[in-house]
């Protein structure tokens, strides 16, 4: 067996063990929270009685143990149960949401590290000079204020005062993209609609851009720092003395060392935005999962609350796997470690 194959076993069994973890905890941290889940969700004037009902149908009124055996066997079938708050199947407003967080935060991700590790590279190439001072600057204007400031800002400067992007919802009405993967940038690539893919762009790109800034601020930091560590190193002073270019150094003898650090906290940035969304899809009335999250918390929907959470936090782990890979790809130590244990 492979080294690689034997770490990626070894994550998927961690991640199984830290879903379960994760299960008990919301399934706990929900049901102690304040309110009455089924007062909340028929309403003040619902009658004792209709209360009751449904507090025996939630299965409220049993132990803890029991309760959790039943969602437990429930989602051992791909039963989330219903929720209170769209009166749906917990799975199909997942399926419904997910899409529009995942399409939100993949390009929100491409724009952190197409800009911030180029930003990175450049300044510390150009190391105390103008234009590492300018970076760092706008670097830390990216760390200094929360995604959801930015989001406001983008928001007035270019679709306020510069009425140039749209500020709500993932496309204009003007078009319709039949549903297939619930992504609207492959759905209008399916249907051969580019005016609609167009749309969906200029749609994502306030949102994305406000998700990513702070991430960019942090990659372009990082891998700076890294760098700046890796020039240091005895063979990129060889690379110096034999006369390589300045820019073939950067690329094919600093970056790749400088990266595996880089990587896993960049990795981390990613996975973080699939949760720290709400506020940036709150903003841009964007219908992704985060959204519903916070909606169904603010309404004790127990059931799409343990559902939310789970597949957040699943796909967190999903990320950290393929970015542990990765580093396990691009550092032979860890693969020869691998290999030895």
């Amino acid at each position: 067996m492979s080294p690689v194959v034997r770490l990626l076993i070894k994550r998927i069994a961690t991640s199984f063990i830290v879903l379960v973890g994760v299960s008990l905890l919301i399934f706990t941290i929900a049901r102690v929270i304040p309110g009455d889940p089924a007062r909340i969700a028929l309403g003040p004037n619902a009658s004792a009685e209709a209360v009751e009902a449904l507090r025996d149908k939630l299965h409220l009124n049993d132990a803890f143990v029991v309760q959790y055996g039943y969602f437990v066997a429930d989602l051992a079938r791909g039963d989330l149960g219903q929720s209170l708050y769209s009166n749906r199947p917990v799975t199909a407003d997942i399926a419904a949401y997910l899409p529009a967080t995942l399409e939100l935060v993949f390009f929100a991700g491409t724009t952190m590290i197409l800009i911030g590790v180029p930003l990175g590279m450049l300044a510390a190439r150009y190391r105390d000079r103008p234009l590492d001072h300018g970076i760092r600057l706008f670097t830390m204007l990216g760390v200094s204020a929360p995604d959801f400031v930015w989001a406001v800002i983008l928001m007035l400067i270019f679709a306020y005062f510069l009425p140039i992007f749209p500020i709500a919802g993932r496309i204009s009405d003007s078009f319709a993209v039949p549903p297939v993967t619930g992504f609207l940038t492959i759905d209008s690539l399916i249907a051969g609609d580019f005016a609609a893919f167009g749309n969906v762009l200029w749609h994502l790109a306030l949102p994305a851009f406000a998700l990513s800034f702070a991430g960019i601020g942090q990659s372009a930091r990082l891998t700076r720092a890294n760098m700046v560590e890796t020039y240091r190193k005895p063979f990129i002073e060889m690379a110096l003395a034999f006369g390589f270019p300045q820019g073939r150094i950067a690329r094919r003898f600093a970056f790749k060392p400088s990266m595996i650090p880089s990587l896993t906290v960049i990795g981390l940035d990613l996975a973080s935005m699939l949760g720290n969304a709400f506020l940036v899809e709150q903003i841009f009335a964007w219908p992704g999962l985060s959204r519903y999250g916070v909606a169904v918390i603010l309404r004790k929907d127990l059931n799409a609350i343990v559902g939310t959470v789970l597949i957040i936090s699943a796909m967190f782990l999903i990320v950290n796997i393929v970015v542990d890979l990765l580093v396990a790809l691009i550092n032979p130590r860890i693969r020869l470690s691998q290999r030895s244990s």
